[in-house]
């Protein structure tokens, strides 16, 4: 982070040396120097990266939105990566940042913006084939997890009364975990054209991965999966002996947890199914064209097309004010949550994933409902406005919601928005947090936040190749 005393010393030098007649571009550089690790410290490097790196920060007006890309968009590779070849396969290990363990939706959103660089640059496709790889040994060692260790090393919740492994390092059950294995090993193919993760091995886990979410249909009883934890944090534990609340079966897919790690108030989280749905038709896609496996790709196909017709029968709600829109969480008996929360899958993310278009109207409606005073974790500061969440507290915005908002947006004038939002609640660190506090920026949570940086690098690779002309503005 950097100390307020630099940032301070640093504007009183440019101050000096402006008044001396010297170019502030030549002085606002001084300024902003780059926060990434030096090259012999950094855990990989990607020439492609690289290269990405350099153009588009000549492209970048703002000198300190120039330094926030440079130092967030290769974060993931700088610091959270860990790549070997074993047994000659590629491994690649991905920490989710200031927490030593690898969840399986961070991994695969830490590295998804490096995917169309991956042919230019071999060592970079290995290092995501390796993830592929690593995710695929996750999956086959227990589908209810969303965090592993490197090894069978145990963790700080091995107490948790659900079935811990030693290689878990969290066992909470949350459909987006299985979901983004797929979305990466699927859009590896698709660019690389690369079968070569898509093995055996590969097959199992996509099974085991419909198996699960079949279970979890729980047509036939509640499954195999239940989860407490010894907690005062009510959204840290599961209600209902750890099984979850009630829910009638209607072909929708249950989900304990959300993608922020808290409990769902109900079982049916509906952008995550319908995250599912994409997904599965990855799966059949993949099962038809590499594994030849015409029972899977049916089997996948149906189950998408259950869960589609589910969510169109029990998840499209009437709100009082807005009228028909995406419901958050429904139980099957007729209740529902009108909420978003900001990791994704959310209900603002659905076509960034694949589910919907932008112009669909009911996601509209939904967008508008994120976004406004109806929604209880939307929040306007002196800062920017954006969505929280719960599992930060009230008035804490998280530049997730931002950035995303603007990968939703087809309106040139919002995304400027959100661009100077980002700029400016960084709390003058050169990063992208987990959250920050509406009206005061340096308070923020999570100072490493890999999955935050990449996206928010993601976001203005997208500019870049869509809305160049934004670049070139200031945004202080």
């Amino acid at each position: 982070m950097v100390a307020r005393r630099d940032f301070i010393r640093n504007g009183s030098l440019l101050a000096g040396a402006v008044a001396l007649g010297f170019p502030k571009a030549v002085f606002s550089q001084a300024m902003y120097v780059s926060k990434r690790p030096l090259p012999a410290q950094r855990k990989f490097t990607s020439p492609a990266v690289e290269k990405a790196i350099s153009t588009i920060k000549k492209e970048i007006a703002d000198p300190k939105l120039g330094w926030m890309f440079e130092n967030c968009f290769p974060n993931t590779l700088d610091t959270t990566v860990q790549f070997k070849v074993e047994n000659g396969r590629p491994d690649t290990f991905v920490l989710t940042g200031d927490i030593h363990a690898m969840w399986l939706r961070d991994s695969t959103a830490q590295v998804w913006p490096y995917l169309p660089l991956i042919k230019e640059d071999d060592k970079l496709k290995q290092l995501i084939a390796g993830v592929v790889n690593r995710q695929t040994k996750c999956v086959l060692i227990d589908p209810y997890a969303n965090a592993f260790n490197e090894g069978p090393t145990g963790s700080e919740w091995d107490s948790d009364l659900t079935t811990m492994k030693p290689e878990l390092h969290e066992r909470k059950w949350e459909i987006d975990s299985l979901c983004y294995t797929v979305r990466l090993a699927y859009h590896y193919w698709k660019e690389s054209g690369d079968t070569s993760v898509l093995d055996e091995t590969y097959r199992k886990a996509a099974k085991l991965i419909v198996k699960t979410f079949k279970e979890q249909q729980r047509k036939d009883g509640p499954g195999p999966y239940s989860f407490q934890r010894k907690t005062p944090i009510q959204s840290d534990t599961a209600p209902n002996k750890g099984f979850g609340a009630p829910m009638q079966p209607v072909g929708l897919i249950v989900s304990i947890f959300r993608p922020s790690d808290d409990a769902t108030v109900f079982p049916f989280l509906i952008p995550s199914n319908m995250f599912a749905v994409v997904s599965l038709r990855q799966l059949a896609e993949i099962s038809d064209v590499v594994f030849k496996d015409a029972a899977f790709t049916k089997e996948c196909i149906e189950l998408s097309e259950e869960v589609d017709r589910a969510i169109k029968a029990y998840a499209i709600v009437e709100h009082p004010q807005l009228g028909k829109m995406f419901g958050f969480e429904v139980d099957g008996y007729g209740n529902r949550l009108f909420l978003d929360d900001t990791n994704v899958p959310s209900l603002l993310s659905i076509p960034y994933l694949g589910y919907t278009t932008v112009d669909d109207p009911l996601y509209q409606t939904s967008r508008h409902f994120v976004w406004s005073t109806f929604h209880c974790w939307f929040y306007k500061g002196k800062y920017g406005d954006g969505v929280g969440s719960p599992h930060t507290g009230p008035d804490y915005i998280w530049p997730m919601s931002i950035i995303m908002k603007a990968l939703t947006s087809s309106d040139k004038e919002e995304i400027a928005e959100c661009l100077r939002t980002l700029r400016n609640t960084d709390g003058e660190t050169g990063f992208i947090h987990e959250s920050f506090h509406k009206n005061d920026p340096t308070k923020f949570t999570r100072p490493w936040f890999s999955w935050a940086n990449t996206l928010f690098g993601e976001l203005l690779m997208k500019v870049s190749q869509q809305h160049p002309e934004l670049l070139k503005r200031q945004y202080a």
